[in-house]
């Protein structure tokens, strides 16, 4: 996406000492995108619950915006934030929460009872979904995400060689979507889809985590660069988190 993106090999270990200024660094990470978290789940209640804004998200152009923003703003920061400021950073990441938590509004609109049918998704597969089942993909996603989170924080595995691979899987991923919405229609294939992209989420998790000490080692000290690094890693954690989620709960909602 940008520097802070890349992999890093100034330390000298992945068994790094716990000091404070870490910790508190990692904390900034996970409250920033525990944030991002909230304001989604606000963002998607809203929507979802008050009609106007409900058709004016759903029943107009912008439905666009929402669904292919998020992409084309990760895409256009690979080439235009080089060497992003705080600011910029900043402003991608709430940008992204915005448009996400907005698009989440679809499964509200569904459990609030006005998608009687569900969910059609684009291999033919119909979801009825709950608020029961959002909680519930809700509580196993956080599960995960807090167990790889911690795995990717603690082992001593060198977890940095594996980011070409999550990369070009992530390309692969969406080409693939993309054909399957447009052209093939298989609900196999999307199902092959979700579980492979689950498991690149959870690659994510664990290689962002280990990767965020990996960078703060390289840059602690250098108050600009540590405002950029935690908004791009509140960024990477919490499109990991949103992909596990919506997956999560895609199968469990799932019926023919």
């Amino acid at each position: 996406m940008n520097d802070f993106s890349r992999t890093y090999s100034g330390a000298q270990s992945m068994d790094m000492s716990r000091d404070a200024g870490l910790r508190k660094f990692m904390l900034g990470v996970y409250n920033k995108m525990g944030l991002g978290l909230l304001i989604s789940a606000a963002l998607a209640y809203a929507v979802g619950t008050v009609t106007p804004l409900t058709m004016l998200v759903w029943g107009t152009p912008l439905l666009f915006v929402v669904q292919w923003g998020p992409l084309a703003l990760l895409f256009g920061s690979m080439f235009f934030m080089r060497n992003p400021s705080p600011t910029g950073s900043a402003l991608l990441y709430w940008a992204i929460v915005a448009l996400i938590g907005t698009g989440l509004s679809v499964w509200v609109v569904a459990a609030g009872g006005y998608a009687p049918e569900g969910i059609t998704t684009s291999g033919g597969r119909t979801l009825a979904i709950s608020w029961a089942t959002i909680v519930q993909a809700f509580t196993i996603t956080a599960g995960a995400f807090l167990g790889l989170s911690v795995f990717g924080y603690t082992t001593k595995i060198n977890l940095q060689p594996i980011q070409s691979f999550l990369f070009m899987g992530m390309i692969g991923a969406i080409i693939l979507g993309v054909l399957n919405a447009f052209f093939f229609h298989s609900a196999g294939l999307e199902l092959l889809l979700q579980f492979g992209v689950l498991l690149l989420m959870a690659g994510v998790t664990a290689w962002q985590t280990q990767s965020l000490k990996v960078m703060y080692y390289q840059v602690a000290g250098d108050q600009r660069s540590m405002a950029v690094l935690t908004n791009m890693g509140a960024l990477n954690l919490y499109i990991a988190f949103i992909n596990m989620f919506q997956i999560i709960l895609s199968l469990l909602g799932s019926r023919e």
